[in-house]
């Protein structure tokens, strides 16, 4: 159970009860720490940066504390997951999970795997769209990879980690299409938009929110979009399987904390982000950047479950393109 420490005082003796009573329900209602430090592989203005940055701001106010936003680059997100895993179990300090942080410890069996992390939420599933600058000649996947047909290994795409989903994805479109396409992985997504804008890349991947202001601006372009569904916010785009590709990926976004976290923390970060993902001011934000909120999987027994079949589900595919045993 959850502890505060308390100063004793004289109460007066017809006041002793609802006293008390009042001080042990502010007690309980009480976030245990000032500051929490949210931590992120991403480099600031990739994808879980700018998730963990939005999502703060609608978070503090209902939960009363302090946020801080912490980049830690290295090792395809393994130095971030070894800085969480270290900390103490207090709710002081949180990793924003993706599938990248699965992926790293499958293929580089770090000291500090995704399993030295309990997951706390998963907060959103994330659409995965493929895009390319205005200039580029292709307007669709399907060009593209036409394009990539005819001229093997001629093309280079970009993805925002050597080990993350979108790299593996790429892989994947290369194997279905035989481009033999250069997968050229980078540490943040906003490193990935710097070399499609200025043509080192033929086409990028990731989420439609960290690309969002250069979408706005009209310097990029959407190709396609890797979910078993078009967008609702992006009616014409089309997805890869309606252009020819059989390929659809499940990107999340969501908590994990140090092993030992009390139930009482993680119920109380349970019911704030229900509380902001319900809230209209947020809820305006992320169905802009077609995030889907997932408030079945924000308890901890389900988002440990939903790891749990999300890593199987990864061990496989990286079995079936050889990168892993």
């Amino acid at each position: 159970m959850l502890t505060r420490r308390a100063t004793l005082a004289v109460v007066p003796a017809g006041l002793a009860a609802p006293a008390l009573f009042a001080a042990r329900a502010d007690a309980q209602a009480r976030y245990p720490v000032q500051t929490v430090t949210l931590v992120t592989h991403s480099s600031p203005g990739g994808g879980s940066d700018v998730f963990l940055r939005e999502l703060i701001r609608h978070l503090q106010p209902v939960m009363g504390v302090n946020f801080a936003v912490e980049n830690v680059r290295g090792g395809s997100g393994a130095t971030a997951v070894a800085r969480v895993a270290r900390s103490r179990p207090d709710g002081g300090m949180f990793y924003a999970t993706t599938p990248t942080y699965i992926q790293t410890t499958l293929l580089s069996r770090p000291e500090f795997g995704y399993d030295s992390l309990d997951p706390l939420s998963v907060v959103f599933l994330d659409p995965e769209v493929v895009y390319t600058r205005k200039e580029s000649p292709f307007n669709t996947l399907g060009e593209a990879m036409a394009a990539a047909r005819a001229n093997p290994g001629r093309q280079k795409w970009g993805a925002a980690n050597p080990a993350s989903l979108e790299r593996i994805a790429l892989e994947r479109l290369n194997r279905l299409t035989g481009a033999r396409a250069a997968v050229v992985p980078h540490e943040g997504g906003g490193d990935l938009m710097i070399n499609v804008l200025n043509g080192t890349l033929d086409l990028g991947i990731g989420e439609v929110q960290e690309i969002r202001a250069q979408l706005d601006a009209g310097r990029v372009k959407l190709l396609g979009v890797l979910t078993e569904d078009r967008l609702s916010d992006f009616p014409d785009l089309g997805t890869a399987r309606e252009q020819g590709i059989d390929l659809v990926v499940t990107k999340f976004r969501g908590l994990a904390g140090p092993k030992g976290m009390p139930d009482e923390i993680a119920a109380q970060w349970a019911s704030a982000l229900a509380t902001v993902l319900d809230s209209p001011a947020y809820k305006a934000v992320y169905t802009k950047e077609s995030l889907v909120p997932t408030p079945r999987l924000l308890p901890r027994p389900a988002a440990r479950a939903f790891t749990t079949e999300v890593a199987a589900d990864i061990g496989t595919s990286l079995r079936e393109l050889g990168v892993a045993r």
